[in-house]
């Protein structure tokens, strides 16, 4: 195991996928000469050129479109969109063409393309480059939607994603890429469609995914100092969504809360927590909670931006209320 930052997983992940097979190509605003806006492809231009590495214009329309008709021919393009806001502006390709043909087409050709896409808020972006969306295109069959918050899970399932045959969003958080963690070294892949328990505890269940598995943790060890040990569910993958280690867990604690960095209504948080009603209402033993942004577009100032975002002490306070 090596221990690397977010970013260095990514960049692993597609050098690894683009060394392995030639079909596999980048393209994207600012990807090839800049090397990204994140840097996650610093240094691919010189390696691949400019036939593998293409830089595209501000059109993130031409940018999806264009990557659709080529998975379809049997290339494997990576399509990044500088941030997922921008997503909105391919939404037609995204969500009507994408998600859907291989089925409109009743499965006659594969559509291998995956489309990264930077979310969150935190670095003062203002509201129209900080939002938070994984509901809305979770909410859509057709089209895969991967958000890992570890490097390690990061690594692998780019990489299952990059062999796929099917569309995937794959959504990274916008502070996460200096967060480091401990990652295999070799080949290695993580299935799309697994959840996983990243802490085990015995008092509560604490559902959540990218951002959220940060602060959860932090959340977990602050509960720690009080006597409750809190269990933690990544969900990792939002569509599909794997509830089978979450309804492990919640009847083992009987008591849980849903984090997440979006807007609490019609969010993941609701879902889930639906999910756990319907499929385990039995062992309920408090209302299942929800963390979430305040209900508002995300200021710019820092002061307020951080006030809106779901923090630490909200998640313990939710811990606290559920212990009740």
């Amino acid at each position: 195991m090596s221990k690397i930052t977010m970013r260095e997983a990514i960049s692993q992940a597609l050098m690894e996928e683009m060394d392995r097979d030639a079909a596999v190509f980048i393209m994207g605003e600012e990807v090839g000469v800049w090397g990204g806006t994140y840097a996650v492809t610093k240094g691919f231009y010189d390696k691949y050129g400019p036939a593998r590495i293409k830089d595209t214009p501000i059109a993130e329309n031409a940018i999806i479109g264009a990557a659709i008709g080529a998975a379809m021919v049997g290339q494997r393009p990576v399509a990044e969109l500088m941030t997922i806001n921008f997503a909105f502006s391919a939404m037609d390709y995204i969500v009507n063409q994408a998600a859907k043909l291989r089925y409109m087409f009743g499965g006659q050709f594969t559509l291998p393309l995956v489309i990264r896409a930077v979310g969150g808020g935190g670095r003062q972006l203002g509201a129209t480059h900080s939002q938070t969306p994984d509901a809305i295109f979770a909410h859509f069959p057709g089209r895969r939607v991967v958000s890992p918050g570890t490097p390690e899970d990061a690594k692998g399932l780019l990489k299952t994603a990059i062999r796929s045959d099917d569309p995937i969003l794959f959504i990274e958080h916008a502070t996460m890429y200096q967060v480091r963690g401990e990652v295999p070294e070799g080949e290695y892949v993580i299935p799309i469609g697994k959840s996983k328990i990243q802490r085990a505890g015995r008092d509560l269940t604490i559902i959540t995914y990218c951002k959220g598995l940060e602060l959860s943790f932090k959340a977990a060890e602050e509960l720690s100092k009080e006597g409750i040990e809190a269990e933690i569910v990544d969900l990792r993958t939002l569509r599909p969504l794997d509830m089978e280690p979450v309804l492990s867990s919640f009847m083992k604690t009987n008591r849980a809360i849903v984090v997440e960095e979006g807007w609490k209504s019609f969010g993941i948080g609701s879902e889930v927590a639906s999910r756990i009603y319907e499929q385990a209402f039995d062992f309920v033993d408090a209302p299942i909670l929800r963390v979430a942004q305040k209900e508002v577009p995300l200021p710019y100032n820092r002061t307020l931006e951080q006030a809106a975002l779901p923090q630490v002490a909200d998640i313990t306070a939710a811990a606290r209320e559920v212990l009740k």
